[in-house]
């Protein structure tokens, strides 16, 4: 059984206007103002049949009968056909390579249905058993629904330039917060202006990159929005699609291009602190960062065996850390470890965020929701554990970034050996970064509590 049409409520609407039309007409009234708004009401209602009868024909239907001798031995040969919305499935397989079919298969479509379609080639899974589907939707409705969800208009660049500007000041207040306790203005502009640049320089590199990457795929992407974040300073960047895939590998490559980007980066600012001031401790221009940021978790308690824990194992400061202040990091180091953590939580697997993008070109649609789900709840979980960033983030996950992408007009080829290596590795820096662990990376006392988690 197919979706509902649009045509089929255009008729609907179209028989409501023509009931009220007809109740107008049976109404008779001597008051001149009753027939001035009963006149009124009938000039409303005649523009909108109007209306809806442009509508009727520009959402018409396609006749599938029509659709099925475009199909054959040379494209794809068709061996059923179900009616699904205005358009239909054709169940069947594939005869040619997909990017040989594709353009001839839409030219026919075109001749033989009097308009634009938009094709999807993909499979079905019904009784264990996997078909080859070919989906033909009118191309009105799909720009429809692209314009219905469009953020690429005045308000949502004005959304943006805010989000942006707020995000930037975030990101300062909180830079702040790790200078030392009887820091000057001067101070706070040589420790802070480093952290701030590292941070811009992440987002900025990865925003090059995805839209470097959505160009080379001819993908239209909507205006950037930054997360402000009293936290981190920035939660990461959501931005949607606002035009079809042409295939899983761009489903994949265009997040896999912001997440990875944003990794490198992240590595390379650690590197040039260390390069600079010949350890990861900062020198004169230190932040000191209080042992409670660093989470039992495998990466980030691997980070503080570097640059020196808090205390021994009897709980004496060592001398690299500052009693009551914390462990002082180079501001650019720093930088490096917020966007590792910034990016690892856009790379869960949950809704539209990136990983959740990932997951779906590398797993498929069914799986990827499952997962999604999964993340959802560890994160629900999480929230109610006591952690504020779980449950906001899971909030954030869930009512922002919820669903899933439409689906890639190429479905069927498959994405390759070296794109699933890549997603692995994503992944499980992804787990590294924030999978609680116990005990720590180590086993030593410096890694639990109080000495590593701190009083929270």
């Amino acid at each position: 059984m197919g979706n509902p049409s649009i045509e089929a409520a255009i008729k609907l609407e179209k028989k409501r206007a023509d009931r009220k039309l007809r109740e107008l007409d049976a109404e008779s009234s001597d008051n001149p103002v009753s027939r001035l708004f009963s006149r009124l009401a009938r000039d409303s209602l005649i523009r909108e049949k109007e209306r809806l009868e442009k509508a009727e024909e520009a959402f018409k239907a396609l006749d599938l009968n029509k659709l099925k001798g475009c199909f054959g031995f040379d494209t794809f040969f068709a061996t059923d056909v179900r009616r699904f919305g205005d358009g239909g499935i054709f169940i069947g397989n594939l005869r040619r390579p997909i990017e040989e079919v594709m353009p001839k298969l839409e030219k026919k479509l075109l001749e033989a249905a009097g308009r634009e379609v938009v094709v999807w080639f993909m499979e079905e899974k019904k009784d264990d058993v996997t078909k080859q589907v070919c989906l033909v939707q009118p191309k009105s409705e799909i720009d429809l629904q692209f314009e219905s969800t469009k953020l690429s208009t005045p308000w949502g660049y004005i959304s943006a330039i805010a989000l942006c500007v707020t995000t930037f000041g975030t990101i300062a207040i909180v830079s702040g917060f790790f200078v030392k306790p009887d820091a000057t203005f001067d101070d706070y502009l040589a420790d802070v202006v480093p952290l701030f640049g590292g941070f811009l320089s992440i987002l900025g590199v990865s925003e090059i990159a995805t839209r470097v990457t959505a160009n080379r795929y001819g993908v239209k992407l909507s205006p950037s929005f930054l997360v402000p974040s009293n936290w981190t300073g920035c939660l990461g960047v959501m931005n949607n699609y606002e035009s079809l895939l042409p295939n899983k590998k761009a489903l994949f490559d265009i997040p896999a291009a912001r997440t990875a980007s944003a990794y490198l980066t992240s590595l390379v600012l650690a590197i040039a602190a260390f390069i600079t001031d010949g350890s990861f401790n900062g020198g004169d221009n230190a932040l000191f960062i209080r042992p409670q940021f660093f989470y039992n978790n495998p990466l980030l308690s691997f980070i503080q065996f570097v640059i020196g824990p808090y205390a021994d194992d009897l709980g004496n400061v060592l001398p690299n850390a500052v009693e009551g202040v914390g462990v002082p990091v180079d501001p650019l180091a720093f930088a490096g470890l917020l966007g590792m953590v910034v990016t690892s939580l856009n790379l869960l697997p949950c809704g539209r965020l990136e990983g959740g993008r990932i997951a779906q070109a590398l797993f498929g649609r069914s799986t990827a929701t499952l997962l999604s789900f999964a993340t959802s709840l560890l994160l629900g979980i999480g929230g109610l554990s006591g952690s504020v960033l779980c449950l906001a983030w899971g909030l954030f996950a869930i009512f922002f970034r919820g669903g899933e992408e439409i689906p890639a007009k190429d479905e069927i080829t498959p994405l390759g050996d070296d794109r699933y290596a890549w997603g692995a590795v994503l992944f499980l820096i992804c787990l590294l970064t924030l999978f609680p662990n116990g005990g720590g990376t180590f086993s030593s006392s410096f890694f639990s509590a109080p000495f590593f988690r701190g009083e929270m």
